[in-house]
């Protein structure tokens, strides 16, 4: 591992994948994911590696057919709808797209025409002009 590559132990790394301390060491015990150990004798697994880890079982996930329409947004989060709030002509929908909370407001007509309820699938896509990415003042 590099010197200054970031290290995350076991259990930060399940908890950035979304799965379980368990699941990431049967990755690592199966040789998918590679893992060394730290100072103290902790198994940890390096920042670049858990990248690329990650970015593969993201292309590996399948998602649910959009009707065959192609889109210019690459953020698609797909998950369980969690909560519907309609209020008149808005309404706010919440979903659980795996560790993730996304919430998105919309006209309480598209709500009823989509049939979103909770429980139902459904995929929050994201495009944005302006996407801040912000980093842990450790990594500087």
């Amino acid at each position: 591992m590099l010197a200054n590559m970031p290290q995350y132990r076991i259990g930060s790394a399940a908890s950035l994948l979304g799965v379980s301390d368990d699941t990431v060491r049967r990755w690592v015990e199966d040789g998918h994911l590679a893992a060394g150990t730290d100072d103290a004798g902790r198994k940890v697994v390096d920042g670049a590696e858990l990248a690329r880890y990650a970015q593969e079982l993201a292309e590996r996930r399948q998602l649910p057919d959009v009707g065959g329409v192609t889109s210019s947004a690459r953020n698609r989060f797909t998950g369980l709808v969690t909560r519907v709030r309609a209020d008149g002509v808005m309404a706010q929908v919440d979903l659980q797209c795996g560790p993730f909370r996304v919430v998105s407001l919309m006209s309480a007509e598209a709500v009823e025409e989509l049939g979103l309820e909770p429980g139902s699938l459904a995929s929050a896509v994201v495009k944005a002009t302006t996407v801040i990415v912000e980093a842990p003042r450790e990594n500087r």
